[in-house]
């Protein structure tokens, strides 16, 4: 059943009764304390439910300046038109911010590929970012390539030049029975508002998993050295036309450190075999064909540029600054990943959360117009770029700015200028459905404050706190000194099953409903975190360690 919202007429007088009657009953020592948060409410959502621009944002971020790949010209020409529109809004503000070196960007400017023989049929496919052009359309036969242990590489010795190669094993593919797209059921919702306070430390890989890591980069190597015309696999998911694409693989980076492997794909690693992902019934057919032993050829065209003009990535950061003569200059900061991959337009991932986040700064900025003042402290927008790669902006930056983490529940190695200044940081990258609530990072001592910001939104199906960790995305970079940052809990959609990474992340993909709660919701959260006396409460770290300054 579609929600839906009350008019802002009836709400505003709904709130207003509610408001006056618990100022009547309150006792005098709650009296004290402003009810900001049910006086602006309204203003809140007339602005995001009624007035909302966040459509049109998400529909220019990917239609008009998608996809937005990191070192990409598109990139820039999106965050540009996004420091243009903050402009047109009143948000003066606005800025680049360099990070980096990011190293060499790509863009695609070309890209076909047919088989030929035995009989000619297209092959839904995507090329991979960082993988070298053809110079023109190339022929090659297909052979497949099946490497599991170390004898294995002796067979294929002297065989793959010029080759087609057929990398990853075919992907079973059964019928849907279950909806592409779903929501969190109540059940879903209990069970993370019931989950444990999450253990400390990151992402941890077994030995096996590491092993192989290693050995299939050694087969990409092989491969390499071989002189293949071309790589092809089936990706990880996608079907029924989905097709799962990141970044071509490049050899050495077995042997390289954690901060030269992060950035291998940018860097001038030489020829990089061309390579595309190919949708898994294609793969499938040409698997099947060369191992019943018939003649598979095929014509690849790909053309792409490197751009080596600028190594350095950039950041958008924009602010409305603050006017409490005690607190001004502490900051709320909210935001999401702006960059994407390639073969979609990055709706999902992450117009979505990016085209909300601009939303927000749009909706306070009226709000407080409609006011007549500032907020009390700074807010701050940031579109972040390289997150895809490994929340390389984000991390950066915080870097730069707050501080240099240390090990996982431990203070950070030194602090920066801004350490003791931002309150929160509020993030959102989980697709384009609602919000149903918050993740606390193992901060119980939010949850009495997050229940009372939530608690307006129970009739948008917004109302669970869990204490567990969200993964993944941005907000990472400042949980992990220490600064509270947040992901929202969001109904899935069909982000995992076919948009997430694929070349269906397209704006058709996106829930309007869903994006207009997610930004009244933060920009409810935005502003009581600016309006409120204290800062947010901070996990308890061990601080024994810390230096003063930033390395």
């Amino acid at each position: 059943m579609k929600k839906i919202y009350m008019s802002r007429t009836s709400r505003l007088s709904l709130l207003t009764s509610i408001t006056l009657a618990l100022l009547f009953l309150a006792p005098p020592t709650a009296q004290s304390q402003p009810v900001v948060e049910d006086s602006v409410l309204p203003l809140i959502e007339a602005q995001g439910l009624e007035e909302s621009r966040v459509m049109e944002i998400a529909r220019m971020m990917t239609d008009v300046y998608g996809p937005r790949l990191t070192g990409s010209p598109q990139l820039d020409r999106a965050s540009a038109w996004a420091m243009d529109q903050l402009a047109e809004w009143g948000v003066t503000d606005s800025r680049l911010e360099e990070w980096g070196p990011f190293g060499r960007g790509w863009s695609l400017e070309r890209f076909s590929f047919h088989v030929t023989e035995p009989n000619i049929f297209l092959v839904n496919s995507q090329p991979k970012a960082w993988s070298s052009s053809t110079n023109g359309p190339i022929t090659g036969e297909f052979v497949v390539v099946e490497i599991k242990e170390e004898s294995d590489f002796a067979r294929y010795d002297g065989a793959l030049t010029g080759k087609f190669v057929l990398m990853s094993d075919m992907r079973e593919v059964k019928p849907h029975f279950e909806p592409l797209a779903t929501r969190n059921t109540p059940e879903d919702l209990l069970k993370l508002a019931n989950a444990g306070e999450p253990g400390v430390g990151g992402r941890r890989y077994s030995e096996e998993q590491i092993a192989k890591y290693l050995f299939d980069q050694k087969v990409t190597e092989f491969i390499f050295s071989q002189g293949a015309a071309a790589i092809f696999d089936s990706g990880w998911k996608g079907d029924l036309g989905t097709v799962a694409v990141g970044q071509a693989s490049v050899p050495g980076s077995t042997s390289m450190s954690w901060y030269e492997r992060r950035s291998a794909w940018h860097h001038d690693a030489g020829y990089v075999v061309p390579q595309v992902a190919v949708n898994s019934e294609d793969y499938n057919r040409l698997y099947r064909m060369v191992k019943a032993g018939i003649s598979v050829k095929g014509e690849l065209d790909l053309r792409a540029k490197f751009h080596d003009e600028d190594p350095m990535e950039y950041n958008v950061i924009a602010e409305i600054p603050g006017t409490d003569p005690l607190i001004g200059d502490e900051i709320v900061m909210f935001g999401g990943h702006y960059d994407s991959w390639h073969a979609g337009t990055g709706a999902a991932d992450n117009a979505a959360g990016s085209a909300v986040m601009m939303e927000v700064m749009r909706i306070l900025k009226n709000v407080y117009g409609e006011l007549g003042r500032g907020p009390r402290r700074t807010l701050r927008l940031a579109l972040w770029t390289g997150e895809e790669q490994g929340l390389l902006g984000s991390r950066d930056w915080v870097e730069e700015h707050v501080a240099v983490a240390g090990d996982p529940g431990q203070a950070p190695k030194s602090i920066g200028s801004e350490y003791d200044k931002i309150s929160a940081y509020y993030n959102l990258d989980n697709g384009a459905g609602r919000i149903r609530g918050i993740y606390l990072q193992g901060n119980e001592q939010l949850r009495p404050i997050f229940r009372r910001w939530l608690a307006p939104f129970s009739d948008m199906d917004a109302s669970t706190i869990t204490v567990s960790n969200a993964t993944g995305t941005d907000h990472l970079s400042f949980d992990a000194v220490g600064v509270p940052g947040f992901q929202f809990i969001q109904d899935s959609i069909d982000y995992g099953t076919r948009a997430h990474h694929t070349n269906m992340d397209v704006y058709d993909r996106l829930v309007e409903d869903d994006l207009k709660q997610a930004a009244t919701i933060i920009a409810s959260f935005v502003y009581n975190t600016s309006e409120r006396n204290e800062m947010i409460p901070r996990k308890d770290l061990r601080h024994d360690l810390v230096e003063t300054g930033t390395e």
